[in-house]
C-alpha cells in the first residue's frame, strides 16, 4: 500500500510539471517563455573576434570585460535583437546577430578598436609622405612607400612586418607584429621572389580612401578622392628626441567626452557631420595645436589641416582659415566637428563608435558566418521534421516490440519530449542546428534506458516471477546499467561543452540536457507508471506484456570466445584498410580545419559550374573551387545549388562576388564561411584535446566501477571504432567538419555505452556462475544480451536515419558519421571487446584453472538466476562437452533425444575438423 501510494505521488508530480510546461507553452500565460532560435535557423552574422595586445601589454580579464561591455552598447545601438555577446576562451569573443540587415556594416562596427588620433598633419608627417616644401605626398602602393624607408636612421624597433611579392608588388602576408611570425609558416626563409618590408621605428602607416574618407591629402594640387583607389601616408608615432614635449600624435580619444558626440547636420549645408566635445584637458590641446596651425598657415601662406584617424584611416582632414582664427578654435564655445562625411550612415557609424569609446586592445576577425533568413527558414523546417519523424518512428517501433510496456514507454517518450521542451525554456537554451542533432540523438538514448529495463523485466518473468515481481527486478537489475551508460554519455557531452568551438557547444548542450531527463522519465515515470498498474490482476499476463517463457533463439547463439581469433583478424584487417585509405586518400577537411572562405548559393534554374566560375573570375578569383551540390542535369554539369571555396575574401570582394553572381547568373547567396588559419587550427587542437580527454575520463570511471580487465577493452574504441570511422570517411569522400568531430566523440562514447551492457551482464553471471569458464561466462552473457544490445542500437538509429532523410546538408554529413559510428560500436563490442574481455580474464590464476570447464547456462528459460543455478547443479554432474558451443547447444535445447544423436555426433564431428586438435580457439 506505502508502493502504491508513492508511485501515485510521484505521476501526481509528473502531472502538476506538465501542466507547468504548458503555461510556459501557451502563448497567453503570463509564465510563457518563446523558444531562442540561432543564427542557423533565422539567418544572421556570427563573428569570432581574437585579441590582439600590444607586445607591451598583457592581456588581462578586466580587457575582455571592458571589450564586452563596449561590443555590447554598440550592438545595442544597432537595434539587434536579442544579441549574443559572450567570451570564449581566454582572448575571443563571440558575437551572434539574428535578423541583422547590414551584415558587412555589423561586422565593421562591433570589432572597431575606436583608437581615435588627432593629429596637426604637416609636422606629423614623414618623408617620403612629405616634400622639401611642406607639402603632403602620397603612395598608392604600400610596397613603395616602405621600400622607400627600409633604412631609417630612428633608433626603435620597426614593426609591422609585411610580405609582398616582388614581381607586381602584391602583398602577401601581414601585418604581423615581428619578423619571425610573419615567417613562421615558411621557417623563418623568405621565400624565393618575394620580400620582407617593415615599417620603421616610431612610425605608422595611415590609409586614406574614398569614399570611407572625407578627402585625403594630395600634394599641392588639392584632393585625392579617385573611388576604389587606397592613399598611403607615413606618420610619426611616438616620440621624437628634438621633440619630447610634443608626442604624436598630439590628441587621443582619451581627450574626447563620449556623451558630446554625436551624428548631427551642418546648419547651412545640411550635410551629416559628427560633432565633438573635449575634456579640459582636451579642451586646451585642441586649442594649442589649432593655434599653432593658423600661424604657420598665415606665414606660409597655405591652410593648415588637422588630420582625424581612426584606426589607422584618414577619416577627415579640416583646414583651419588663419583669417577666421587667427588664435586657433577655442572648443569651449561648442566643441568641434567632422565635416565632408560623404553619407549619412557614415556619419552614423562614426559617431557610433566614437560614443562607446575605444576598445581596449585589437581584435582581429578570425571567423564569420553569414547566413540568409531563407537558409534559416529552410534549416528550421528540415530539423523540425527530422525531430518529428524520429520521434514517431521510435514510437512505433516501441509499440510492435513491446506490446503494452510499449504503450507505456511512448507515454514516456512523450512526458520526456514536454520535460526536453520546459528544459530548453527555463535554461534560455539557444536552439541551433547542432542542438536539433543532439535534441535528435537523445530521442534514441532516452528510448534506450527504457528498452535496458524492459528487456531486463522480461527476463525476469521469463524466468517465473510474477509481474509485478519481475518489474521490480528489473529495475533494480536495471538501474546500474542505466546509469554507467549515461554517465558515459554526460561525461562526453562535457568534454564536447568545454573544449568545442560555439557551433558545436550546442550540440553538446542539447545530449546533456536530454541524457540526464531521459533518466528521470525512464527511472521516475515508467517505474511509477509500471508500479501503479501492476496492483491490476490483468497485468500479471505475460503474454499481453510480451514476456512469456521463451528459448533463446539459435541465432543469439555466437560463439564469441570460440572464434576470437577470426574476430580479431578481421579488426584488424578493417584498421589496416581504414589507414591506408588515410594515408592514400586522406581525409575531405572542411575550412574548420584548412581555414578559407565558403560560400554556398542556389540559382532557381540548372546553371553550369562554368558560368559560376567564370563570374568568380571575373570577381579576382581566379583560384576559387567551384562544386556543385545535389541532383545535377545535363551531364552532371548543371546544378541549382553551388559552393565556392577560396583562400581569403575581403568584404569588399565579397560584395562583389556575391553581385556578380546575383546579376549575372541569378544566384542567391545562401551563406559565407570565413575561417582563418589560426582559428582552424585551434578548431584541430580542441577537437584532439576533446578525444584525449574524453577517453581518459571514460577509461577512469569504468576502472573505478568495474576493475581494470574490464576498463582496458575500452581502448578498443579509440583504436578499432574511431580508426575504422575516419576510414570509412576518407573512402567516401565526405566532408570532415567541427560537426564531425561531435559525431566522433558521441561514437566513442555510445560504444562504451554498448559494451557497458554486455559488460554488466558478464559481471553479474561471474558472480552466478562460481565453477564456469570465462569464455562459457561470455558466450552465454552476449547469448542472452544480444537482442537488447541489437534493439538499443536500433532505436538509436531510427531518429538518426530521420536525420539523414529529412536533416539539410549539414545535419545529414553528421547524420552519417553517427550511422557508421553505432554501427561499428555495436559490432565491435560483441566481436572484439567482449573476446578482449575474455582473454584479459583468462589471465586471471583462478579463471586460468578453469578453461575447460563446462558453459553453465541456465538457459531453458534463457535468463534468471534460479535458472542459472539450476543449470549448474545439473551440469556439475553432467560429463563435460567438448566445446563451449555444444555446451550452450545442450543447455539451451536439452540433452538430445535418441532420435536425435546422430546429428548431433555430425555437428560435434564436423566442429572437430574445423578446428586445429579439435580444440576450440
Amino acid at each position: 500500500m506505502a508502493s502504491r501510494r508513492s508511485h501515485l505521488f510521484l505521476i501526481a508530480l509528473i502531472v502538476a510539471a506538465l501542466v507547468g510546461v504548458g503555461l510556459l507553452a501557451v502563448p497567453s500565460s503570463p509564465y510563457h517563455r518563446s523558444l531562442r532560435e540561432g543564427l542557423d535557423l533565422q539567418g544572421g552574422l556570427e563573428v569570432v573576434l581574437q585579441a590582439v595586445p600590444p607586445k607591451d601589454h598583457k592581456l588581462d580579464a578586466s580587457d575582455m570585460s571592458r571589450s564586452i561591455s563596449i561590443m555590447r552598447n554598440r550592438v545595442d545601438k544597432l537595434g539587434v535583437s536579442e544579441p549574443e555577446i559572450r567570451q570564449q576562451g581566454s582572448n575571443q569573443i563571440v558575437i551572434q546577430l539574428p535578423a541583422v540587415h547590414n551584415q558587412d556594416q555589423a561586422a565593421s562596427i562591433i570589432g572597431k578598436t575606436a583608437q581615435l588620433e588627432l593629429y596637426d598633419l604637416t609636422p606629423s608627417l614623414l618623408p617620403p609622405s612629405i616634400d622639401a616644401s611642406e607639402n603632403p605626398v602620397y603612395e598608392t602602393s604600400l610596397f613603395d612607400l616602405l621600400s622607400r624607408v627600409q633604412h631609417s636612421s630612428v633608433k626603435g624597433t620597426p614593426g609591422p612586418y609585411y610580405l609582398f611579392r616582388t614581381k607586381g608588388k602584391k602583398q602577401l602576408k601581414g601585418p604581423s607584429a615581428t619578423r619571425a611570425i610573419l615567417l613562421k609558416p615558411t621557417k623563418g626563409k623568405v621565400p624565393k621572389g618575394d620580400v620582407v618590408l617593415s615599417v620603421p621605428p616610431k612610425a605608422v602607416v595611415v590609409t586614406c580612401s574614398a569614399p570611407t574618407s572625407a578627402g585625403c591629402p594630395y600634394s599641392t594640387t588639392g584632393i585625392a578622392t579617385t573611388p576604389g583607389v587606397v592613399y598611403y601616408y607615413l606618420f610619426k608615432h611616438g616620440t621624437y628626441p628634438h621633440d619630447d614635449s610634443n608626442p604624436y600624435p598630439q590628441m587621443t580619444g582619451k581627450d574626447l567626452k563620449l556623451t558630446g558626440t554625436q551624428q548631427d547636420f551642418d546648419p547651412s549645408s545640411g550635410q551629416p557631420i559628427v560633432t565633438l566635445q573635449f575634456t579640459s584637458h582636451g579642451n586646451k590641446q585642441f586649442h594649442a595645436i589649432t593655434k599653432a596651425e593658423a600661424q604657420r598657415g598665415s606665414a606660409l601662406g597655405v591652410e593648415q589641416s588637422f588630420a582625424i584617424v581612426l584606426d589607422n584611416q584618414l577619416y577627415s582632414t579640416p583646414t583651419i582659415d588663419p583669417s577666421q582664427f587667427p588664435d586657433g578654435i577655442d572648443p569651449t564655445a561648442g566643441g568641434a566637428e567632422i565635416t565632408g562625411i560623404p553619407s549619412l550612415s557614415e556619419a552614423k557609424s562614426l559617431a557610433l563608435v566614437l560614443q562607446t569609446g575605444a576598445l581596449p586592445v585589437v581584435f582581429n576577425t578570425i571567423e564569420r558566418t553569414d547566413i540568409s533568413a531563407t537558409l534559416g527558414k529552410d534549416s528550421l523546417k528540415q530539423a523540425r521534421d527530422a525531430a518529428i519523424g524520429g520521434l514517431i518512428v521510435v514510437m512505433l517501433f516501441l509499440l510492435l516490440l513491446y506490446r503494452f510496456l510499449g504503450v507505456v514507454a511512448v507515454i514516456g517518450l512523450g512526458i520526456y519530449a514536454a520535460f526536453m521542451y520546459a528544459a530548453i525554456l527555463l535554461f534560455g537554451v539557444t536552439l541551433t542546428l547542432p542542438g536539433f542533432a543532439g535534441l535528435i540523438l537523445t530521442i534514441g538514448v532516452a528510448a534506450d534506458a527504457n528498452v535496458v529495463i524492459f528487456e531486463r523485466i522480461k527476463e525476469e518473468g521469463r524466468g517465473g516471477k510474477s509481474m509485478k515481481a519481475a518489474i521490480a527486478a528489473g529495475y533494480a537489475k536495471g538501474f546500474r546499467t542505466i546509469v554507467d551508460a549515461n554517465v558515459v554519455t554526460c561525461i562526453t557531452a562535457l568534454v564536447l561543452f568545454g573544449f568545442a568551438t560555439a557551433e558545436v557547444k550546442g550540440f553538446a548542450l542539447m545530449l546533456l540536457i536530454g541524457t540526464v531527463v531521459s533518466l528521470v522519465t525512464a527511472v521516475a515515470a515508467t517505474r511509477a507508471m509500471l508500479g501503479l498498474l501492476a496492483g491490476f490482476r490483468w497485468f500479471n499476463h505475460s503474454g499481453f506484456m510480451g514476456a512469456e517463457a521463451s528459448e533463446i533463439p539459435r541465432w543469439q547463439r555466437i560463439d564469441v570466445t570460440g572464434r576470437r581469433r577470426l574476430w580479431f583478424l578481421i579488426s584488424l584487417a578493417a584498421i589496416v584498410l581504414s589507414i591506408g585509405a588515410l594515408a592514400v586518400k586522406g581525409l575531405n577537411l572542411g575550412i574548420d580545419f584548412k581555414g578559407g572562405v565558403q560560400m554556398t548559393l542556389v540559382t532557381k534554374q540548372p546553371t553550369s559550374l562554368s558560368s559560376v566560375r567564370t563570374e568568380a573570375t571575373a570577381a579576382g578569383q581566379p583560384d576559387a573551387v567551384v562544386q556543385g551540390e545535389g541532383k545535377s542535369t545535363n551531364a552532371g554539369n548543371d546544378y541549382t545549388s553551388f559552393q565556392i571555396r577560396v583562400r581569403t575574401l575581403k568584404p569588399a570582394d565579397q560584395t562583389k562576388l556575391e553581385n556578380l553572381l546575383t546579376s549575372k547568373v541569378g544566384a542567391q547567396v545562401r551563406s559565407v564561411t570565413n575561417v582563418s588559419a589560426s582559428f582552424s587550427k585551434q578548431i584541430l587542437k580542441g577537437a584532439i584535446t576533446s578525444i584525449i580527454v574524453s577517453f581518459i575520463l571514460i577509461a577512469l570511471y569504468v576502472t573505478l566501477r568495474y576493475q581494470w580487465r574490464f576498463a582496458i577493452p575500452i581502448l578498443r574504441t579509440l583504436l578499432n571504432d574511431i580508426p575504422i570511422a575516419l576510414g570509412v570517411y576518407s573512402i567516401s569522400g565526405r566532408e570532415v567538419t567541427a560537426s564531425t568531430v561531435a559525431a566522433m566523440l558521441t561514437i566513442l562514447g555510445y560504444s562504451v555505452y554498448d559494451t557497458i551492457i554486455v559488460f554488466d551482464r558478464v559481471r553479474e553471471n561471474m558472480r552466478l556462475m562460481p565453477r564456469a569458464s570465462i569464455a562459457t561466462i561470455a558466450n552465454i552473457s552476449v547469448a542472452e544480451v544480444l537482442k537488447r544490445s541489437i534493439v538499443t542500437s536500433v532505436i538509436t538509429l531510427l531518429p538518426i536515419i530521420a536525420l539523414f532523410i529529412f536533416g539539410g546538408a549539414t545535419l545529414q554529413d553528421f547524420a552519417f558519421a553517427i550511422m557508421v559510428g553505432i554501427t561499428i560500436g555495436a559490432v565491435s563490442t560483441i566481436f572484439v571487446a567482449t573476446p578482449l574481455l575474455t582473454s584479459l580474464i583468462e589471465r586471471n590464476p583462478e579463471y586460468a584453472r578453469r578453461k575447460g570447464d563446462v558453459l553453465l547456462a541456465g538457459a531453458a528459460a534463457g535468463s534468471g538466476a534460479a535458472a542459472l543455478r539450476e543449470a549448474e547443479r545439473v551440469a556439475a554432474a553432467a560429463p563435460t562437452p567438448e566445446t563451449p558451443m555444444d555446451a550452450i547447444e545442450e543447455a539451451i535445447e536439452g540433452p538430445p533425444t535418441d532420435g536425435a544423436q546422430d546429428a548431433k555426433r555430425e555437428r560435434r564431428k564436423r566442429r572437430r575438423q574445423s578446428r586445429p586438435h579439435g580444440r576450440p580457439r
